[in-house]
């Protein structure tokens, strides 16, 4: 594949995925009630680059001193004080929402020709089908109330993931159908004062601007040498995630004095779980 395998816990193991910005337990109800008009000109605070780093996706906790960027999912709090860019499962349907999508939303669901879901088989993650533009609006519909929730409740930026699905879509989804569906969920950030990161997928960072993309969260694109591509699109704006210490070692030598780098365990476990990594360039 052509980026970083994604590495979001399994749901139910620390993110609690399925909670709602308004409390209720369906996607859909996630900020609603934050859509409404907008203002015509928003201001959008882009992160600083090169700058200390924590992914905290497996569970938020107090950052360690200095941390001025951070990513959490999207039923956690930002930070005070720190830039704090909002995950969503932008283009798959995590496990324990899969229920709320089919019964709310089946025909947004991927399925092949018999009708059976395309699953990413690593997450046990149905894919979303973006194939048409009615689709991809409805679809923007769902996940830009998630998004309108970030903004309510204080994030900065949102990093919407699983960009790259058309790579385990069994060639039902195009490339450009995920570049299409993209361009909505940046132009509902922007229009909510929020920047967006694109994650992995480094073949898209060259069209990343245009997209609509302001920043890259990229997972182990030292292992996979692929910081350059990010870099050539986004400068220094590229927060790094490396896995094993190896890979992290060898980021740092190389992109450590320019990008900021951080080496998670795997499974993203928060301070004072059995297994917890965080180190940094």
């Amino acid at each position: 594949m052509a980026a970083a395998a994604d590495r979001r816990p399994v749901a139910g193991a620390g993110t609690g995925g399925a909670s709602s910005d308004t409390g209720a337990a369906s996607p859909g109800a996630q900020g609603a009630g934050a859509a409404g008009p907008v203002a015509a000109a928003v201001r959008i605070p882009m992160p600083p680059g090169n700058a200390p780093f924590d992914y905290q996706l497996g569970g938020a906790y107090r950052p360690a001193a200095g941390v001025r960027v951070l990513s959490r999912d999207r039923s956690d709090r930002p930070v005070s004080g720190a830039y704090t860019i909002c995950y969503v499962n932008g283009y798959q349907a995590q496990p324990n929402e899969l229920r709320w999508w089919q019964r709310n939303h089946p025909d947004l669901l991927l399925k092949d020709a018999h009708g059976r879901p395309v699953v990413d088989e690593d997450w046990n993650e149905v894919l979303l089908d973006t194939r048409t533009a009615a689709k991809r609006t409805r679809l923007a519909a769902v996940v830009g109330r998630w998004i309108d929730g970030c903004a309510k409740h204080g994030f900065k930026a949102v990093e919407p993931d699983n960009l790259d699905s058309y790579e385990r879509s069994k060639g039902l989804l195009r490339k450009s159908d995920n570049v299409a569906f993209a361009r909505l969920l940046a132009a509902r950030s922007h229009a909510r004062g929020l920047a967006i990161g694109q994650k992995n997928t480094s073949e898209l960072a060259p069209q990343g601007r245009r997209i609509g993309f302001d920043f890259a969260v990229a997972e182990e694109c030292g292992r996979y040498d692929e910081c350059g591509a990010y870099t050539a699109a986004y400068g220094n704006r590229v927060f790094v995630i490396e896995y094993r210490a190896r890979d992290f070692k060898k980021t740092c030598a190389t992109w450590g004095g320019r990008l900021s780098v951080v080496q998670r365990n795997v499974d993203l476990r928060p301070v004072g779980r059995t297994g917890y990594v965080r180190k940094a360039c």
